[in-house]
């Protein structure tokens, strides 16, 4: 049954705080609006290049050119009845079309939803009924993922999704279009701005819950956002280095990382849709750039890549890692072959909490998350909200001028942000004595592969369905190259036939889980750890599955 359009319940920061952020330089009381910031970026560095590299949809071009397609793109959404306050979704990899959509939505005032490819159809469908959708660019088909076989599933139930564009080539199915009528218009004439204090940006993430959470950004969150992350570029002495990245733009990171940072600097932005280390490796020689940062994992690619050299340890020069655990070994190995590393700490609700600067201490970049950003401030507190000792571990509390307005539910906004606008981040740390934070455990109960979160629930109430399962336990296992995977433990009933991993995963692809999140692990047990109340203790097995990999 469908649910209603949601009644968002926005959280805005108080007299207060704006106060003292204006006061810093912060906060604008006459903010620029997103979609003027692009337009006027696109517009002054025209010539600056923009590629994407793909083996299916390569794209090489300009700021100037992707300004042309962006306006049409925009007239063609206006012809289709989009204009400002409008709810726009797409779900594309790393193609010249995201980004096209993502700034033609900004050119009408209209709320861009950015939704991670590798989503299924169980996860698309809800954030489009969750979000009140009325328009959907989708992909025809992208590796092994056939976009189209999902269109019905996605679009049952969904009265309010008026129109379904599609990127590729091939028959569309009936009631779509394809994304080049979309740009068969001739380019807008007027842009115009919505409110630069509501809904700009709705990016989804999963987290504690078993579905998305929609996290929403206005105008002045994603300018502070930049800010920051534009400070902290260029506090290591390469503010203009040009960076091929792999991170989705479905995703908040390769949003702000490659859509929106890089504008007002004019800096080249350079993708790439599949991560293929060879692939980033050549490209870093070809056209001079740097890559790797991000979670752990595009940085150890590359590195353990044969194709890697002194020359591609140069390009990279420093590396920005946050996202997902950074291994101190991770660390260690980088700076001996002369890239430095610096550590960051955020989420989508509010990006940029934590940072090290680039004439930080070498142990504070590598081994901490860094210290509070310009505006931001951080307490950690224990379970009952009282604030703990220097060097104690606590819940971190957050509040800044790029935290976001809250979750497309309201019921998860009064839960996250307090009367006092501090968010309760759900992670668990540390701070020294020179106010380095340093990210120790987490509260939620989520796995981090590559950076981006699976809700364990979500895994577990799925693995339950099948027949012969009477009790799972999904939690993380350590993993050398994206950080984590997920690892589901399984109590079998007695007359069960035997499990094993390939089944689990056919039964999780039919149900519309995301590839991502299938476990990469199975353990068949008698029993699981409990509490004496009967809980499972997720805690040991996790520490089992760390001493494992420790003695390997």
């Amino acid at each position: 049954m469908s649910e209603p359009a949601p009644l968002w319940e926005l959280h805005h920061p108080s007299a207060e705080l704006v106060g003292a952020w204006r006061e810093a330089g912060l906060w604008q009381d006459d903010p620029l609006p997103l979609g003027k910031m692009v337009d006027d970026s696109l517009l002054r560095f025209a010539d600056r290049p923009f590629t994407f590299r793909s083996d299916s949809r390569p794209w090489k071009g300009t700021y100037g050119e992707i300004r042309q397609l962006a306006l049409r793109a925009a007239e063609g959404l206006s012809r289709r009845g989009i204009s400002s306050g409008d709810i726009v979704a797409f779900q594309l990899p790393n193609w010249v079309e995201a980004a096209v959509t993502f700034y033609a939505v900004t050119y009408l005032g209209a709320v861009i939803v950015p939704i991670v490819h590798t989503y299924g159809p169980k996860e698309v469908a809800y954030i489009l009924r969750r979000s009140d959708v009325r328009l959907f660019v989708t992909a025809n088909r992208f590796g092994h993922t056939d976009y189209l076989s999902h269109l019905d599933g996605v679009r049952a139930d969904l009265p309010g999704l008026e129109s379904v564009i599609v990127v590729g080539d091939g028959p569309l199915p009936g009631g779509t279009e394809s994304f080049g009528a979309l740009l068969d218009s001739p380019p807008l004439d007027t842009p115009s701005w919505g409110d630069p204090r509501g809904p700009v940006v709705i990016a989804y993430t999963s987290g504690t819950t078993a579905d998305p959470k929609g996290v929403i950004h206005s105008d002045v969150t994603l300018m502070a956002e930049m800010s920051h992350q534009t400070t902290m570029r260029g506090s290591g002495g390469r503010p203009d280095a040009a960076s091929l990245v792999g991170a989705p733009l479905g995703h908040a990171g390769g949003m702000y990382s490659s859509l929106l940072t890089p504008l007002p600097a004019g800096i080249p932005i350079h993708l790439i849709d599949k991560w293929d280390p060879a692939a980033v490796l050549a490209a870093m020689l070809e056209d001079g750039l740097s890559s790797g940062g991000g979670v752990t994992f595009f940085l150890t690619s590359l590195l353990d890549h044969p194709d890697c050299t002194p020359a591609h340890h140069a390009l990279i020069g420093r590396a920005g890692m946050g996202g997902a655990p950074v291994p101190p070994a991770v660390s260690d190995r980088a700076e001996g072959l002369g890239i430095d590393i610096f550590r960051s700490y955020g989420s989508t609700e509010h990006p940029s909490i934590t940072g090290s600067y680039g004439d930080a201490p070498a142990a504070k970049r590598k081994y901490t998350d860094g210290r509070p950003l310009p505006g931001v401030e951080v307490r950690l507190v224990d379970d009952d909200g009282h604030d703990v000792e220097p060097g104690a571990p606590g819940e971190i509390l957050s509040r800044g001028p790029d935290m976001f307005l809250g979750y497309t539910d309201s019921r998860l906004t009064r839960q996250a942000i307090d009367a006092d606008g501090w968010f309760a981040t759900g992670d668990i740390g540390q701070a020294d004595e020179d106010g380095y934070f340093t990210i120790v455990d987490r509260k939620k109960d989520i796995i981090i592969r590559g950076g981006e979160n699976i809700s364990a629930l979500e895994v577990e109430e799925l693995v339950l369905r099948m027949p012969g399962i009477v009790e799972v336990a999904v939690v993380a296992a350590p993993d050398p190259r994206l950080g984590e995977h997920a690892c589901a433990f399984v109590r079998l009933d007695s007359d069960a036939r035997e499990l094993a991993l390939p089944m689990l995963r056919s039964h999780l692809e039919a149900s519309g889980l995301g590839r991502q999140k299938w476990p990469e692990e199975l353990r068949i047990v008698d029993d699981l750890p409990r509490t004496p109340s009967g809980k499972v203790r997720k805690a040991d097995l996790r520490s089992q599955l760390r001493q494992e990999a420790g003695a390997s």
